[in-house]
């Protein structure tokens, strides 16, 4: 891994979560098959002539779900599509999980691309964050934050945060950019700082017998492989690294919430701050609910709505389907149930 490589890992105030653990799959116990039957072939074949045929008389449906973005009124109401708003809305973004690079909301991408659908639709007249995230990699906290600032600036509409159990580091600096935030009272909110972590694995490796010899074009080139401890020069050197990323989001935060450097530098001690604490230091607005987040947006938007559209990666219920298709258990009657309910609505019941 390379020093450069290495550094896109640091992250604010929040190192990278360890990969999750891979699913377990289990086999069931062998069933006992019936005798075969001299003409089973041609039933067999019959069944998939059937279950082809199917598919194709309902092709025209599964493109129509794969192209779709499946967005959902808030519960009571019925799923529809962005496009198909004839009235004013709120969108409602989630920000959930660790800021990073995986093509969800909690990424640069991922949140560009709703907020993208946000500005362009004409019913779409603000849009709330609700966030719940201890923050991430400090990039991916930059690009949002500047994306959530430039879709304010230039589409006119407000942005509202509303923050759930945790809003802190990369998330939070991507919050300081809305127009106003809500946090509950027991929220844990602010964390501004930035971390980077290097591990030393060589005392370990040293008791356990094994040598590693690294051959590098520099002498520090191997710094943050973690087979030797780091040099004084080298610990200064990620020491002004750290600093100066940290400079910029504490730059950034005063932009985002009109408070001085000096201010917000006050409050950069890498710990949270509970909601109550956070409205009085100027970290959030207001202790309220998402309800409360969505009726301050469409107030700041000065629309009188509280109907809400939910803006989520789109989904593919054609893979869904195939799924369901590979599944040893699944009958033709379960694949034409699919197919039907795709048809009528868009989605699969599972």
């Amino acid at each position: 891994m390379s020093q450069d490589t290495n550094w896109q890992q640091q992250a604010w105030q929040q190192p990278a979560t360890p990969p999750s653990q891979p699913p377990v799959y289990y086999y069931g116990a062998p069933q006992p098959q019936p005798p075969k039957k001299s003409r089973g072939w041609i039933v067999g074949l019959a069944v998939v002539l059937c279950l082809f045929g199917l598919i194709a008389l309902s092709m025209w449906s599964c493109t129509s779900v794969v192209s779709s973005s499946f967005d959902s009124i808030t519960p009571g109401s019925t799923s529809v599509d962005l496009g198909s708003l004839s009235s004013d809305a709120i969108a409602v973004i989630d920000i959930d999980g660790t800021i990073q690079y995986d093509g969800t909301t909690a990424s640069p991408e991922g949140l560009k691309a709703q907020l993208d659908r946000a500005e362009k639709s004409f019913y779409v007249k603000a849009v709330v964050l609700r966030i719940n995230s201890g923050g991430g990699t400090a990039t991916a906290g930059e690009e949002m934050a500047a994306y959530v600032r430039e879709f304010s600036e230039n589409s006119g509409k407000p942005v509202v945060v509303s923050s759930a159990s945790i809003n802190a580091s990369a998330a939070y600096e991507i919050s300081s950019q809305a127009d106003y935030i809500f946090t509950a009272k027991t929220t844990a909110i602010g964390s501004i700082g930035t971390a980077m972590q290097v591990t030393d694995l060589s005392g370990l490796m040293e008791k356990l017998g094994i040598s590693v010899e690294n051959i590098t074009s520099s002498d520090s080139k191997d710094s943050s492989y973690g087979t030797r401890a780091l040099t004084e020069e080298e610990r200064a050197y990620y020491q002004k690294m750290v600093d100066q990323i940290n400079e910029t989001f504490i730059q950034t935060v005063a932009e985002g919430r009109d408070m001085s450097v000096e201010d917000v530098r006050k409050l950069a001690t890498g710990l949270t701050f509970t909601g109550m604490e956070a409205v009085e230091n100027g970290l959030a607005d207001e202790i309220g609910t998402k309800e409360d987040a969505v009726a301050k947006a469409a107030e700041l938007a000065g629309t009188s709505t509280t109907k809400t559209v939910d803006l989520r990666p789109s989904t593919s219920n054609l893979s869904e389907l195939l799924n369901l298709m590979s599944s040893s258990r699944v009958s033709v009657d379960d694949v034409t149930k699919a197919l039907k309910e795709l048809d009528n609505d868009g989605s699969l019941a599972r």
